[in-house]
């Protein structure tokens, strides 16, 4: 199957992947395919960051005391109504005198005041309960619309083909992210520097990498979007000067690719 010429396919295969709904030998089908597809990893490696990053958005919280006070008023309640009609299908008790009747009024009035009362406090927890959950809604929407946008990826593979570096862009916010996939460190004295190569044109120096595991370069939407191809350079420490084209060798290389929608 080409799968390259699809890819809202792709991006669905992908989705699937990452929520563990592809299963047994689809499951086993996606991998074998995305051993062989850039494309593929990529999507796979992008829905895979987005729910992590969702479930990073709350921490992980006990039930909320007003979630057990609403089953307990609940529960009340329809023990309540199960003495009620308890109480209806009971064969009457032979009256000694007018104050029984009365008594005995008396208690199915108590009993409808109680029942009523626990219906009465299961609802307004139960309102509680949703203006709470109702609030931490609005947060979680608030956190996945500040969620950076991607608008092209690339998986950036050594010359065995293994994914070193997964880079995507955010358009809005003008950012590079790289993030280390191997086990690659470069020596104290040597930087990793980013390169643009547009076809027909100069390779353009997009940054030079720190250390860390997690990377942000800004760069230029018009750099991004005429570029096929990123590539990454061993250099001297900090890159080469402003200006000048790469001295050190090409470590890692994979095509940039825009990402549906």
């Amino acid at each position: 199957m080409n799968l390259n010429n699809k890819p809202l396919l792709i991006d669905q295969l992908a989705a699937c992947y990452a929520l563990g709904t592809l299963r047994g030998g689809a499951r086993r089908r996606f991998e074998t395919l995305a051993r062989d597809n850039a494309t593929l990893r990529a999507a796979a490696l992008i829905w895979q960051s987005r729910l992590a990053s969702v479930a990073e958005l709350q921490p992980e919280a006990a039930p909320s005391p007003a979630v057990w006070k609403r089953i307990e008023n609940l529960v009340n309640a329809e023990k309540q109504a199960q003495a009620m009609r308890a109480a209806r299908s009971a064969p009457a008790a032979p009256a000694a005198g007018g104050g029984n009747w009365w008594s005995s009024l008396g208690l199915w009035r108590g009993a409808t005041a109680a029942g009523a009362f626990a219906a009465v406090v299961a609802v307004v927890t139960g309102v509680s309960l949703n203006t709470q959950l109702s609030s931490q809604v609005q947060a979680l929407n608030a956190k996945l619309l500040s969620t950076p946008a991607i608008e092209y990826v690339a998986v950036l593979a050594d010359d065995k083909a293994s994914a070193s570096i997964l880079v995507t862009f955010d358009p809005n916010s003008k950012k590079l992210l790289l993030k280390r996939l191997g086990n690659f460190r470069e020596q104290p004295d040597k930087s990793l520097e980013l390169w643009a190569l547009p076809p027909g044109e100069p390779a353009k120096s997009l940054g030079v990498m720190s250390g860390d595991a997690v990377v942000q370069l800004t760069a230029l939407v018009s750099d991004i979007h005429r570029s096929t191809v990123l590539a990454v350079t061993l250099e001297s420490k900090g890159g080469v000067p402003s200006g000048t084209a790469a001295t050190g060798p090409i470590l890692f290389k994979g095509a940039l690719i825009k990402t549906p929608g």
